[in-house]
């Protein structure tokens, strides 16, 4: 007898394959959850009748009912994601972040926020189930997705911003790093430091900075870096905005140190992450200089970079367990811990010393 069209597009339960295998409905719920001992010829005889009926599975969104999770956190990365994907420290951290979902277990969805359109990840946001939203890293001061976010009871994770109290965080003290890096240089001897620095806002031009320009920037990672900067250098020390976090922009922030003459030219350039400070050492071979004989340079994060020859004198901020410390707290926050009761997490950071800082030869 024909089946009618609602039969047809019916989609057969773990009851059906049960029925056909002639086995309970739990035995057969067990040979696909994988959770309980099963006879190999018992185990064979229900996938022999779940192929034969096209049942490729229980339905994930009966299961997420009935554990009353999406069983996906949302995780939003600065800029696009090929960007995100080419940033070794930003691997890092999602990687340490992956480890720590796998154990809960939850899926991790990833969300772009492209510079020049700070509101696409509300676009994407909206409607998607996710029972929590991780911020890896650190971005604006302000997002509208926390009040979006709140209001539907999703917890939030961030390494720094948005700056809300309703935001748990894993931070480290940006300013103290940056100042003993900079503090570094200076036993080292020397007096003229440079900064490069991150970008300070979505959209930027780039260029000189001045101590007032900090109060009007975005991004609290690279404002609280530049404070520590000034801090340990003194107000007066140079600095220049890169227009993007990543070598290129590195190279051209540091031309503009570098392209001054021989007695206004910095003797160490400390860029605020590694990406940046192997585009200082580019751009200071660019213009004849050694590093560390004619040009100290350091750098932020930590990050192992197999093309850049010289090993970096940096601080290592762990990206990976920063990773796997974001990830516990999403695993107390679903796991019914009270928001109230889970505090923000400091964890140290290190100045490694590499090979391309030395004593100033001028």
């Amino acid at each position: 007898m024909a089946r009618r069209p609602t039969e047809i597009a019916s989609r057969p339960t773990i009851r059906d394959v049960a029925e056909r295998a002639n086995v309970a409905p739990s035995t057969a719920s067990l040979v696909f959850s994988g959770r309980g001992p099963v006879a190999a010829a018992t185990a064979e005889r229900v996938r022999a009748a779940a192929a034969a009926l096209g049942y490729v599975g229980p339905d994930p969104r009966a299961a997420s009912l009935r554990r009353g999770r999406a069983g996906a956190v949302g995780v939003l990365v600065e800029g696009r994601l090929r960007q995100a994907f080419r940033d070794p420290y930003a691997v890092a951290v999602l990687d340490g972040l992956a480890q720590e979902l796998d154990a809960v277990p939850t899926g991790m969805l990833l969300i772009a926020q492209p510079f020049d359109e700070p509101d696409r990840p509300m676009e994407a946001v909206t409607g998607l189930a996710i029972d929590a939203f991780v911020f890896s890293m650190c971005g604006p001061e302000e997002s509208p997705l926390v009040d979006y976010l709140a209001a539907r009871g999703i917890p939030m994770i961030g390494t720094g911003a948005p700056v809300d109290s309703r935001v748990h965080h894993v931070l480290i003290d940006e300013a103290g790093a940056q100042g003993e890096v900079v503090g570094h240089l200076k036993t080292l001897g020397h007096r003229r430091i440079g900064h490069v620095t991150m970008p300070m806002r979505p959209v930027t031009r780039g260029g000189r900075l001045r101590p007032a320009d900090l109060e009007r920037a975005v991004y609290v990672d690279s404002r609280e870096r530049a404070h520590g900067f000034l801090a340990t250098a003194g107000r007066r020390s140079p600095m220049v905005e890169a227009v993007a976090p990543d070598v290129e922009g590195g190279i051209a922030a540091a031309r503009q140190l570098l392209d001054v003459p021989a007695d206004a030219r910095p003797t160490a350039v400390a860029a605020q992450s590694d990406l940046l400070a192997a585009g200082v050492i580019r751009a200071a071979a660019e213009v004849g200089l050694r590093v560390p004989e004619d040009l100290s340079v350091t750098g932020f994060d930590g990050v192992d970079l197999p093309w850049l020859t010289t090993p970096l004198t940096t601080i290592d901020q762990h990206g990976e367990d920063k990773g796997r410390v974001l990830g516990r707290l999403v695993a107390r926050l679903l796991g019914g811990e009270p928001a109230d009761q889970v505090d923000d997490v400091t964890i140290p950071t290190d100045l490694r010393v590499g090979e391309t800082t030395a004593p100033p030869t001028r």
